[in-house]
């Protein structure tokens, strides 16, 4: 099959080429598994966390991708939920232990042995990979593959944020950030809370503008003092500084939930300081988000196929995976950006 591997951590700016393609071997689904061939995978801001070392793959060379659409090719041993032929979809939750007391209690995104498929299990940037097969879902007939694909991820996890936010209807919502993430968030906000204004918080007028053609009641840069305090934020950058300007946008008893597996570090954060009365008093918290568990895909999965909650992509070849990821890099963003996989 034909892969692109990362083959080192590499800082992306420097060289913006950070993959390889190469041909592997096919893979062989093993007991509990099923081989999909990839029709397409989405482009996470994790992979350049991972690509450069934030969040870096178990081993190397690695096949990065979690956000992986495709056709049950063959299946493994004990395995009985999917037919082959089937269309199947693949999320960053690639298998957790299923005994530990955060599995047990339904919190399999906090499992201490937690594995992310394209960091933990090769993903989905090849045109053949395994799962689990209960790490699986069945995709609504609703979506094209290229439209799925975000859904496992930058929709999942952005359902996961706004229930952590804890928002009622007709409180103020902030998002800062406006990727592949908030602009699923947007839409999904706008169908559960249509009393509630949402504001938008994005460092390019192409985001800020994008963002109100989706119903954003105001958007303004990430520095900006919303023109309301706000019931919550959610945080989908990738760097310190908006985090601090999401707190002073807080109402009392506010809630920030960061939205992201890591933040990049910068010499401006040192510069960087919380003031208590400013940005904590009053009972403000602050809330991340880590992973998504398979309840989070498979309620998103279903809310978008009625609502229906329809992405934006960008679709690019395989063979361009590298420009797609310097231009997240660079925050070249409308959407999400999804890869076309070469059939074999």
């Amino acid at each position: 099959m034909k892969a692109a591997v990362l083959e080192s951590i590499t800082n992306i700016r420097e060289y913006p080429r950070p993959l390889s393609f190469v041909d592997l071997p096919d893979p062989e689904p093993g007991e509990g598994q099923i081989l999909v061939r990839v029709s397409v995978c989405g482009v996470c801001h994790t992979e350049l966390d991972e690509i450069e070392g934030r969040t870096p793959p178990s081993s190397f060379p690695f096949i990065l991708g979690h956000q992986i659409i495709g056709l049950v090719e063959k299946r493994g041993a004990r395995t009985k939920r999917f037919s082959e032929g089937q269309r199947v979809g693949v999320g960053w939750i690639g298998s957790a232990c299923g005994t530990c007391r955060y599995c047990r209690g339904g919190a399999e995104n906090l499992c201490p042995d937690f594995k992310a498929t394209g960091r933990d299990i090769p993903g989905g940037y090849a045109q053949y990979t395994t799962v689990l097969e209960d790490f699986a879902f069945p995709v609504p007939d609703t979506f094209s593959d290229a439209k799925a694909a975000p859904l496992l991820c930058a929709g999942a996890i952005g359902w996961r944020s706004l229930r952590l936010a804890g928002l009622s209807d007709g409180e103020p919502l902030g998002l800062t950030g406006f990727g592949a993430s908030a602009h699923l968030v947007l839409q999904l906000a706008r169908h559960l809370y249509p009393a509630s204004d949402i504001f938008v918080f994005a460092r390019s007028g192409r985001e800020r503008n994008f963002a109100l053609s989706l119903g954003a009641g105001w958007a303004g840069d990430t520095a900006e003092k919303s023109p309301q305090k706000l019931a919550a934020v959610i945080d989908t950058t990738p760097v310190w500084k908006p985090v601090v300007e999401a707190l002073e946008n807080l109402l009392p008893g506010g809630r920030l939930v960061i939205n992201a597996i890591r933040k990049e570090a910068s010499d401006r954060d040192q510069l960087l300081r919380l003031d208590y009365p400013l940005h904590l008093w009053q009972e403000k918290e602050i809330k991340s988000v880590a992973n998504v568990a398979r309840r989070d895909i498979e309620e998103f999965l279903e809310l978008a196929a009625r609502i229906p909650i329809i992405p934006d992509v960008e679709e690019y070849a395989f063979s361009d995976a590298n420009r797609a990821l310097a231009e997240l890099k660079a925050g070249q963003i409308r959407g999400a950006k999804v890869l076309i996989m070469e059939q074999p």
